[in-house]
């Protein structure tokens, strides 16, 4: 349920949770909608132009037949096939052929006036493919311009509905990640508005449930398309131009036609004028370009950020917490040179559980894990990522050999220590080696570190062996 204003719709209904209901097309007639569009949206001719033809589609006598379909274990509502679409079209509008009225047909479906119900792209096909008809609620016209909040909402209310018929894309999880993120300090609130939403929505009777929860995916999969997709609510930039025009232009020009006394006078324009110049372009001034809500959650996440990146290195601020070893230029001792020679601190053993650069940076976490990796018999991840940032600080003299011997050992055919690559870095690395230089294993590399990161690394933080060598640090540290 998207909760918008609803001064934009003259038909909308309040729930019992304080959102707003949407309103199926047999409840709300279509033929009232398109007089509130609003004069002031660029695209305000085009909506009109486009929901006239939907209003002729939507006809029960003429229209283009909608129906509900009888499966062997349940019904389809309210839906109608892309070959029903095209043939209504070719029969009733301005088309040449299938062709052009397919293309009209996809320009009307981006905008979201009519949607497949099985699918988060939005095309239409000349098949049997079934569609389903937009509720003028949630129409372009409305102009509306839901926040990430009303989005969050959502997508934490599909979490909790019938995950076999509503369950989450793959892009979609991401982007409730990353909501989930962004909203921490308010997650909790919007977790009780989509649970309350839910429970609204299992009241309603199971083929009303159906349209309205396929007309609300489609509203956001316009307003959040799908990556590749695109965005047909941005508003083009000589439109949006051309809505901030004043429109003093045309109304000297009224006066111009009538006499040339009357254009001599608007040619100077009188002090009234002037000042109702500067009052609009204070009014312009004060006008905010962006929107206070985004801002904020921008700010909001920004902060969580550094906040946590600061906290979590708090016990490592020499400002805060006095340094483990000190500084041998001051106190004249040889402790921070002797570190390796002395018992590992359980500090320092945490550190390496931050990210997989942490560990790295140590000789002893590269040690340790080096040892780990070769239990998994991986351990020619690490040389391999290692030989290449080795090869890329090279006197350039060098380099050639030191790339040959890389390839021979780790890439070639008859590898003695193989590593395990995609077929995409292993031709750009094959082409790259025609003429070797410092830069050519570098996808390569990226790839077997993010196979390091994303598996070996969290498994290493898993494995009983760090585990026991964190807490061994921790007993050593304590008889200290």
């Amino acid at each position: 349920m998207v909760t918008m204003n609803t001064d934009k719709s003259g038909k909308c209904s309040k729930d019992g949770n304080g959102g707003v209901s949407k309103i199926s097309q047999k409840e709300e007639p279509s033929s009232t909608h398109p007089s509130s569009v609003p004069e002031e949206s660029p695209n305000h001719l085009l909506y009109k132009k486009m929901e006239k033809i939907i209003e002729r589609m939507q006809d029960e006598v003429t229209g283009v037949p909608v129906r509900t379909v009888k499966s062997f274990m349940s019904k389809i509502p309210s839906v109608f096939t892309g070959t029903d679409l095209i043939m209504w079209m070719v029969k009733n509008l301005d088309v040449e052929d299938q062709q052009e009225a397919l293309h009209l047909a996809h320009l009307m479906a981006a905008h979201g006036y009519f949607f497949p119900i099985d699918d988060h792209m939005l095309t239409v096909k000349n098949d049997n493919t079934f569609y389903r008809f937009q509720t003028p609620y949630f129409w372009p016209s409305n102009c509306w311009e839901p926040e990430n909040t009303d989005y969050a909402v959502y997508l934490c209310k599909r979490t909790m509905q019938n995950k076999t018929r509503l369950e989450l894309a793959d892009y979609e999880a991401e982007n409730l990640a990353r909501l989930q993120k962004m909203f921490s300090r308010k997650w909790e609130f919007i977790f009780m508005q989509a649970e309350a939403q839910s429970k609204v929505d299992k009241k309603r009777d199971k083929l009303e449930r159906k349209v309205l929860d396929s007309q609300e995916r489609a509203f956001w999969d316009v307003h959040r398309p799908m990556p590749g997709c695109v965005n047909t609510t941005e508003i083009d930039i000589k439109k949006a131009c051309q809505m901030n025009k004043t429109t003093q232009s045309s109304k000297l020009g009224f006066l111009n036609k009538l006499s040339p006394s009357t254009s001599d006078l608007a040619s100077h324009p009188t002090i009234k004028h002037l000042k109702k110049q500067i009052d609009n372009l204070k009014a312009r001034l004060d006008r905010r370009n962006i929107k206070v809500s985004k801002a904020a959650d921008s700010i909001d996440s920004i902060i969580f950020r550094f906040v946590t990146y600061y906290e979590q290195y708090l016990d490592y601020d020499s400002f805060f917490v006095q340094p483990e070893y000190s500084n041998p230029w001051i106190s004249d001792t040889t402790e921070y040179w002797d570190q390796e020679k002395s018992v590992i601190s359980a500090r320092r053993v945490k550190r390496w559980g931050f990210s997989l650069i942490e560990l790295l940076k140590d000789p002893a976490g590269k040690e340790h894990f080096t040892q780990f990796l070769d239990k998994e018999f991986s351990g020619e991840n690490l040389r391999f990522w290692e030989a290449v940032q080795e090869l890329k600080a090279l006197p350039q003299s060098q380099v050639q050999n030191k790339a040959s011997e890389i390839w021979a050992e780790f890439l070639s055919p008859d590898a003695s220590c193989p590593i395990n690559v995609d077929s995409y870095s292993s031709e750009l690395t094959k082409k790259n080696m025609e003429v070797p230089d410092r830069w050519g294993f570098d996808c390569a590399a990226n790839h077997v570190y993010q196979l390091m990161k994303n598996d070996s690394y969290s498994r290493y933080l898993r494995s009983d062996m760090y585990k026991e060598y964190l807490n061994g640090s921790k007993k050593k540290a304590r008889k200290r």
